[in-house]
């Protein structure tokens, strides 16, 4: 068994070392065809692109729509759960003014009330909250939509291999002459205005 994996791993290392050598052979007899091939892929046609994620949130219109949209959904929800923890707790003041006075039985009753009021509480909180992370998901996901159409129509010349979104966390050096953030702006603020 040992003989056997070993003459299978020198039967391993022989197929590379020959088809390295074919390979960069092939190379070298087509020299002209594989530098060609090196500069088409990574020389001048390759150019990135980038916009300013934080320039164009607060300039896109629609992106300040949805925010204010999402921004006032959450409030309402908020406001509601305020509402219900209100309630919840003005009925434990009451249950709490009456402890004394109160017979075993409405004892008991006033317990499963208040753990029942406050099960329904805590369903209503993890449902609104859920609420909001899909409404917030979903309408993100059109706006980065809007954005990424945009961009292939904006990129159809085929301009740019890559068009990124800057941040400060991720690039350190960005040169100001493949910024299109300004384009980016004016031109899905156009299409906004024009669909409104």
């Amino acid at each position: 068994m040992k003989s056997f994996t070993l003459s299978l791993n020198i039967f391993l290392v022989i197929a590379v070392a020959v088809l390295f050598y074919l390979h960069f052979s092939t190379c070298k007899k087509g020299a002209t065809a594989c530098s060609n091939t090196a500069t088409s892929k990574g020389g001048k046609g390759f150019k990135i692109a980038y916009f300013d994620m934080d320039t164009l949130q607060s300039n896109f219109d629609y992106y300040k729509q949805v925010a204010k949209e999402l921004g006032t959904s959450e409030q309402q929800k908020r406001s509601d759960l305020a509402a219900k923890k209100n309630a919840y707790v003005a009925k434990v003041k009451e249950y709490q003014s009456k402890g004394q006075s109160m017979s075993q039985a409405e004892m008991a009753q006033a317990q499963q009330d208040i753990a029942s009021r406050e099960r329904d509480y805590q369903q209503d909180e993890q449902a609104k909250s859920q609420e909001m992370q899909e409404e917030s998901f979903k309408k993100l996901q059109d706006v980065k939509k809007k954005i990424e159409d945009y961009l292939k129509e904006y990129n159809k010349d085929k301009t740019y291999s890559f068009i990124i979104s800057s941040s400060a966390e991720f690039i350190y050096y960005k040169d100001s002459a493949f910024n299109i953030t300004s384009d980016l702006v004016k031109g899905l603020n156009d299409l906004y205005k024009a669909k409104k």
